[in-house]
């Protein structure tokens, strides 16, 4: 299944969470991640399953000024 990962198309297995895209990118903490522009509490990651075609967001802080 495709999906669309920080602006880059993955293909993920049928059944797959946000948790398993996350791994994708390995990111380090602290982040946070909309699906389809919608926020998703870190609590919800491996809950939270693909559909073709999402747009997975991961943002890290910026920090300065």
């Amino acid at each position: 299944m495709k999906i669309t990962l920080n602006k880059t198309t993955h293909e993920v297995q049928p059944g797959a969470t946000l948790a398993d895209a996350i791994a994708l990118l390995q990111p380090q903490a602290p982040y946070a991640v909309a699906v389809n522009m919608q926020f998703v509490p870190n609590t919800r990651y491996a809950q939270t399953p693909l559909q073709p075609d999402d747009d997975i967001e991961v943002i890290f802080p910026v920090t300065g000024g």
